[in-house]
């Protein structure tokens, strides 16, 4: 299996830091290349100690899953001569606490919104079956099969699915 590296880089500054009053700022490195600005979350950390604009910890991991997801989805749809034209996914992450009072990403809702185009137009069951099938190929959903890396907390993926197929529009939810 492949590696995948990130650098994460923080810098002081002038800030005194042992008030536990300095900013969250840093960036995130890939390989490829890119740099994020990244910060805590505003929930988390309040401003101006989180920069509000910077991608936090907990919105990076649910845009993950749902690319994770959408990358499946294109392929078993092209794989099945689907054309997809469009594919757009506002999905939402809610915090929770577990038993011990530590806070947990508890879910993360997908809420694809896919078009089609082309002669072969996919019915509910088949666009189901490609979601259910993407969800199990989905490397993030494997999280809560993994108890070492997870403390007694399981992720609920919950996906709710609109779909436009030749004009037909169709809209459907499911708990996984």
């Amino acid at each position: 299996m492949g590696q995948y590296f990130a650098t994460i880089t923080w810098s002081r500054g002038q800030q005194a830091f042992i008030d536990n009053q300095y900013s969250r700022g840093h960036q995130w490195t890939f390989d490829g290349g890119a740099v994020v600005e990244a910060s805590s979350s505003p929930h988390i950390v309040p401003l101006p100690y989180s920069v509000e604009a910077n991608v936090d910890p907990e919105e990076a991991f649910v845009a993950s899953l749902s690319s994770c997801h959408m990358l499946f989805f294109l392929s078993i749809a092209a794989k099945k001569r689907l054309i997809v034209d469009h594919y757009k996914d506002e999905a939402i992450g809610v915090m929770g606490v577990d038993d011990s009072g530590r806070a947990f990403v508890e879910t993360v809702t997908l809420r694809p919104k896919v078009s089609f185009s082309g002669e072969k137009t996919p019915s509910r069951e088949m666009l189901e079956k490609i979601h259910h099938q993407a969800h199990e190929l989905c490397f993030y959903c494997k999280l809560g099969q993994n108890r070492h890396h997870h403390r007694d907390t399981s992720l609920a993926l919950i996906s709710q699915f609109t779909t436009q197929a030749n004009n037909h529009v169709f809209s459907y939810s499911f708990s996984v």
